[in-house]
């Protein structure tokens, strides 16, 4: 009987170098087939010695089995726990386009790269994507209109391919084309947002662990893109003034501080204008201020167009607008404010009777780092400097003083 027992230890543990047990599980598993084996010395008198140890090995082995089965759906629990964690910690949409292909990197084995795109009245835009060696947010070229993500995006459905080489839709792309992809439709609904795709160096199917983690993985992306999109909005119109469309003071105050911030670590100064009205009073008073709402409004349009794309036009309160001039000094400022008073001068907007309303602009200019150590400071500046344009030189842009006082500028007429 020993002889038969040593032939099934030896075949039981070749076996076992097939699995992907640690040395100490095989370890164990040994011990207790020897345990269960030597058992049978006294307990099997007819002699059935084999066949009793198939059925205990195959127990074994089932066991193994299922112990597998169970570590598998851990381990997939483990990545939902992470995924809805990862995806729902942060609502600006960059991060969570970025938190997207990060995860799907790490839920497939040899993965190559993952991209995602968003897609929006039939039009796919680029999001974000995460290669191998960390590179991130690098899009070889746009998608073509018949290549994989459009097709995606079209039926809805995920289309799995197990060698790009092979494949009619990669047929006359390079040969660096190799290996095998999976793309997916993120969905909210019956629409779709996005697609994402997913590769990897060599060729064959995905697993259905990997794909069924790569499809939870799109839908919770879905979701974190329309609540990021849900932040946006709800952000942009807290930072925007309802009557003018403008930047309100609230942005104004984030974007002076940021202006604060880069001027002190590049050297480069800017400028505000604030800007007040002149002759606006007397709108509202004799026409209401529905009238005088709807002026406000187009002369803040008209500012804007007549502004430097770089230039930052918010409404600070009232009648009161407030312009932020980047990488700016003192004698470009004059310049800017000038153009503004010239170009003011031409526009007319038409009151109800059908009178053409033209108002003039009285302003304040002040400099950063020259009158002010704040951003805040820096509006109370220009603030303090429109009030003497107001109350002794209305129509004109005066420079703000204080602080260093070495920036004292001649008045400038609006």
């Amino acid at each position: 009987m020993s002889d038969i027992k040593h032939k099934w230890l030896t075949a039981f543990e070749e076996r076992l170098q097939n699995t992907d047990l640690s040395f100490d599980e095989k370890k164990s598993y040994i011990e207790l087939l020897t345990s269960l084996l030597d058992g049978l010395v006294d307990s099997d008198p007819s002699g059935q010695y084999e066949q009793v140890a198939e059925v205990l090995a195959s127990r074994i082995f089932s066991h193994h089995n299922l112990l597998g089965v169970i570590r598998q759906q851990a381990a997939e629990l483990d990545a939902v726990k992470r995924l809805t964690y990862n995806l729902t910690t942060n609502l600006e949409l960059q991060a969570v386009l970025d938190n997207v292909v990060t995860e799907a990197m790490q839920l497939v084995k040899n993965a190559r790269n993952a991209h995602i795109y968003l897609y929006q009245n039939n039009s796919l835009r680029f999001g974000a994507s995460l290669d191998g060696q960390g590179e991130r947010n690098k899009e070889l070229w746009p998608p073509r209109p018949d290549g994989v993500t459009y097709k995606t995006a079209q039926s809805k459905e995920t289309l799995v391919i197990e060698n790009l080489r092979e494949h009619a839709l990669f047929n006359m792309m390079s040969e660096k084309w190799h290996g095998s992809m999976i793309s997916i439709p993120l969905m909210m609904a019956d629409s779709v947002i996005g697609v994402m795709n997913l590769s990897r160096w060599h060729v064959g199917s995905f697993s259905p662990a990997e794909q069924r983690l790569l499809k939870l993985l799109a839908d919770q992306a879905a979701i974190a893109i329309i609540n990021a999109r849900l932040h946006e909005a709800v952000s942009r119109q807290a930072l925007s003034d309802t009557l003018t469309g403008l930047p309100n003071r609230r942005a104004l105050d984030r974007y002076i501080d940021h202006q604060v911030s880069r001027t002190n670590r590049t050297g480069r100064p800017f400028a505000v204008l604030m800007m007040d009205l002149d002759g606006f009073k007397n709108v509202n008073d004799t026409w209401g201020h529905s009238i005088g709402d709807r002026v406000l409004h187009d002369i803040a349009a008209f500012l804007l167009s007549v502004s430097r794309a770089s230039d930052f036009l918010a409404r600070y309160g009232g009648d009161e607008l407030c312009m932020l001039l980047p990488d700016t000094n003192a004698v470009s400022a004059v310049q800017v404010a000038e153009n503004i008073g010239q170009r003011l001068s031409g526009y007319a907007c038409f009151l109800p009777d059908g009178s053409a309303c033209r108002l003039g602009i009285s302003g304040g200019i002040a400099i950063y780092p020259t009158h002010a150590r704040t951003g805040a400071d820096l509006l109370r500046s220009a603030d303090e400097a429109l009030y003497r344009a107001k109350k002794h030189a209305r129509g004109t842009f005066q420079m703000a003083r204080g602080f260093t006082g070495e920036l004292q500028m001649p008045n400038v007429k609006g």
